[in-house]
């Protein structure tokens, strides 16, 4: 459904994407993964159409985003970061607006059941200003789906959204997928790339990797212990000076550190190690044990490895 092939996407000096290559399978959820700045919306705009590639090739649906971006408008629906609705007319009267926009024949059998799907019917005659964000997201759906697209795009769909609408936003999207859409979809949250088939993992502009969540996980290097300990900033500060640690993240009150020269099977007697080491220095430990690492530890490690092996400029 996707394929990129060496993109380049650059504004002036500035190198928004730098050799970008992957493939969206049809059928499948596929995650463009990363912080801000990664090049993840500007890897999207290029799919779109919306932007040319400075060097590279993109196909979308079989078809040349920018020379036939008549054709591909009819394939692909794209949903953004920012609600750009028209927010003084009705949720009915938006997606009718779409609907036209299209040229959706016979769209008000397509349009109940998209309202039935995301539970918007009693709410089809308020004005979409009048709506929450969760439900202001849905709209946006909503709309974009009036046409039927196979592929759908979305750019950081669940942003600013509250985490019940975030979950039910997730089950919309996996509904949707089980009937046959094709996903490409941007997200800063690891917990939600879980749920793709497969990920692309981008920092600042490049494609660190592509795989299935579950690949790499196993792929991961060094094992991870989680550690609930107080106080936590003392508690951190002692595992970073511990020879047996490489790094040491913070998932709330827990801690991950990141085993160096330690595989799985030798993660729980390490974890055993720490403890012991934390309440020599009077620290409180209440749980330490051996976990399978996260793909925010993943992605971390990536990031780090990248940097470490990039050449230092002089200046």
């Amino acid at each position: 459904m996707v394929e990129v092939k060496a993109m380049t996407r650059k504004y002036g000096a500035v190198v928004a994407a730098e050799d970008v290559s992957f493939e969206v399978h049809r059928g499948e959820m596929f995650g463009l993964i990363g912080p801000d700045g990664a090049g993840k919306t500007t890897t999207l705009r290029v799919v779109l159409g919306l932007l040319a590639p400075t060097s590279g090739s993109v196909c979308t649906c079989g078809l040349e985003p920018i020379r036939q971006s008549d054709q591909l408008s009819q394939r692909i629906g794209y949903l953004s970061q920012r609600f750009s609705l028209y927010g003084d007319l009705s949720v009915d009267e938006n997606i009718s607006f779409f609907a036209s926009i299209h040229g959706v024949k016979g769209w008000k059998a397509r349009r109940d059941e998209l309202l039935d799907l995301l539970r918007m019917t009693p709410f089809r005659d308020r004005l979409a200003d009048r709506l929450s964000g969760g439900m202001k997201q849905k709209l946006a759906l909503a709309c974009t789906l009036i046409h039927t697209p196979e592929l759908l795009i979305l750019d950081e769909p669940t942003t600013g959204v509250d985490p019940v609408s975030r979950r039910d936003f997730w089950k919309i999207l996996a509904h949707l997928q089980r009937e046959g859409l094709t996903l490409l979809l941007t997200t800063p949250y690891l917990d939600e790339a879980e749920r793709c088939q497969r990920i692309a993992l981008m920092d600042h502009g490049r494609l660190l990797t592509v795989a299935a969540p579950t690949a790499l996980r196993q792929q991961a290097e060094g094992a991870v212990v989680e550690i609930l300990a107080r106080p936590k900033r003392p508690a951190t500060e002692r595992l970073l000076t511990h020879p047996e640690v490489a790094d040491v993240q913070s998932f709330g009150e827990r801690l991950h550190a990141t085993l160096k020269g330690i595989d799985a099977a030798g993660a729980p007697a390490a974890a055993d190690r720490l403890a012991s080491d934390l309440k020599s220095q009077g620290i409180e430990v209440e749980t330490a044990r051996a976990v399978l690492p996260s793909l925010e530890d993943i992605f971390i490690a990536r990031i780090q490895a990248t940097e470490s092996a990039a050449p230092v400029e002089e200046s």
